[in-house]
Order: C-alpha cells, then sequence, then structure tokens
C-alpha cells in the first residue's frame, strides 16, 4: 500500500513539472500574411520654441503596404508624394525624401516666421494626416487620406483624398482606367447631381450657386469605392464656398456599373 502512495505522488509532481514547464515555452509566432498587406505607422513633430496653450505640431498616420515589393514600393511613393504635397508652407512642396524631412520643413518654416517677427501675435500651427485602406478588392486599393492643416488665418482647411492601385501591379489609377466611357458615366453623374442638389434640367449647373468651372459638370478630383457604391466626393472649395462643406454623390453599382472597367 505504501508502495502505491509513492507512485501516485511521484506521478502527481511529474505532471506539475510539465506544466510549469509549457508555461515557461515561448508563443508561437504568427504567420506571416500571404501576399499584399498594410500595417500602420506614426510619426510626429512639435516645435522646440517656447509654447503655451498648444504648440505648432505634425501627426501623420498611413497604411504602409508590404511583402510584394515591386507594388508595395509603387503605393507607398504615391502616398509619401501625396502627402508632401499637403504638409508644407510656401509656394512649393517641400524636396524631403522622408516623413521626418518633410515635417522638419513644417516646423521649421514656423520656427523661422516665429523668430523673424518675435513681436506678432501668432497661433500655433498644425497638420494632421490620417489615412486608411478604406475599399480593396481583387483589383483595386483604394487608399483614403485625410488632413487637416492649419497655418494661420480665419480656419483651417480639411480634405480627403483618394487613391486608387491596380491591386496587382500597385500602379496608379486614372480615371480612364477605372470608366469604360468617362462621357456617358460624367452625363449620368450629372444627371444624378442634378436630382440630389435640386438643379433644374436645362438650367446652368451653377444656377443654384454652385461654382463649377466654365459653367460645365465635371467629376470630382476624388472618387471611391464603397461596398454600396461610387463615391463622387467634392471637397470644400472645388465647386462650392468653404460654408457650403464638402459635397458628396453616391452612385450605387447596380446603376453605374455600366460604365466600370473594375470594381
Amino acid at each position: 500500500m505504501k508502495r502505491y502512495y509513492i507512485i501516485a505522488v511521484l506521478l502527481l509532481l511529474a505532471t506539475a513539472c510539465k506544466k510549469e514547464t509549457g508555461n515557461t515555452e515561448a508563443p508561437a509566432e504568427a504567420p506571416k500574411p500571404e501576399g499584399l498587406y498594410f500595417r500602420t505607422e506614426t510619426y510626429s513633430k512639435k516645435t522646440s520654441l517656447p509654447c503655451k496653450g498648444g504648440c505648432t505640431s505634425v501627426s501623420i498616420e498611413l497604411p504602409v503596404a508590404e511583402n510584394i515589393p515591386i507594388v508595395a514600393d509603387s503605393i507607398n511613393k504615391k502616398i509619401f508624394n501625396t502627402v508632401r504635397g499637403i504638409v508644407y508652407f510656401g509656394e512649393k512642396p517641400s524636396d524631403g525624401k522622408s516623413y521626418e524631412e518633410v515635417m522638419a520643413s513644417f516646423i521649421g518654416a514656423y520656427d523661422k516666421m516665429k523668430k523673424d517677427f518675435p513681436n506678432d501675435p501668432m497661433l500655433p500651427w498644425e497638420a494632421r494626416i490620417n489615412g486608411e485602406t478604406a475599399y480593396r478588392s481583387e483589383s483595386i486599393v483604394n487608399i483614403l487620406i485625410k488632413s487637416y492643416m492649419f497655418t494661420g488665418g480665419a480656419h483651417g482647411y480639411g480634405a480627403e483624398r483618394s487613391l486608387l492601385f491596380d491591386a496587382t501591379t500597385g500602379r496608379s489609377l486614372t480615371n480612364e482606367d477605372i470608366f469604360t466611357d468617362i462621357k456617358g458615366v460624367t452625363a449620368f453623374a450629372e444627371k444624378k447631381f442634378r436630382e440630389k442638389f435640386k438643379v433644374p434640367a436645362g438650367k446652368n449647373i451653377n444656377a443654384t450657386g454652385f461654382m463649377f468651372e466654365g459653367d460645365k459638370f465635371a467629376l470630382p478630383q476624388n472618387i471611391f469605392f464603397t461596398k454600396e457604391g461610387l463615391l463622387l466626393y467634392y471637397n470644400p472649395y472645388e465647386i462650392a464656398s468653404y460654408a457650403e462643406q464638402q459635397k458628396e454623390l453616391l452612385l450605387p453599382y447596380d446603376e453605374v456599373g455600366i460604365y466600370l472597367k473594375v470594381k
């Protein structure tokens, strides 16, 4: 009987050792995703000058493509060039080759102005960029970049930009790549635009206060692919005053699909 008791104790000790050993094992490494994927990267910078109640700053959060070098490099380069064309002060964008250099250029412009005019009251500047993968299919990657810029004045300026890419090559897509018939889809979009914003048929497209160039309807600079359909997005100042803000028009796929090469 005593021998059975000793054996039982030894078995319990062996089981406890196995459990303890199992707890010390390193967790299995997560498998790397196959194909093109995106991770989020953030950057930020503030002025080194003394400031009260808020400092001039830049914050950037963006998707970064990885895993297929040729495709990823093309997408990442386009995203960077877009951001560089937003975050700057002066007559032309910075020549920076990295996000750090772009931020430093923006902060440097503020610091220089502050030092050149030390007695002038200056509100802190702000540059804010947020990007995300808004839509993705086998043929398209649609990156949304939201931006807000303030460099003095009555108010800042917020905007949304759509970057469209061929999912297999990373090449930027134009309207010619998206539509089978640009004239046809423009005419269709104008009809829907007039219906939504109550611009009478036969009247000038700007009759109710819009500001289309040359009094002629045009597709917006930014077109988004969504689950519901194609979103035409006009930023503030594009076709209306700042007070009117952005204008949006959703074209369902079952209506606009005949004009699409990809979706």
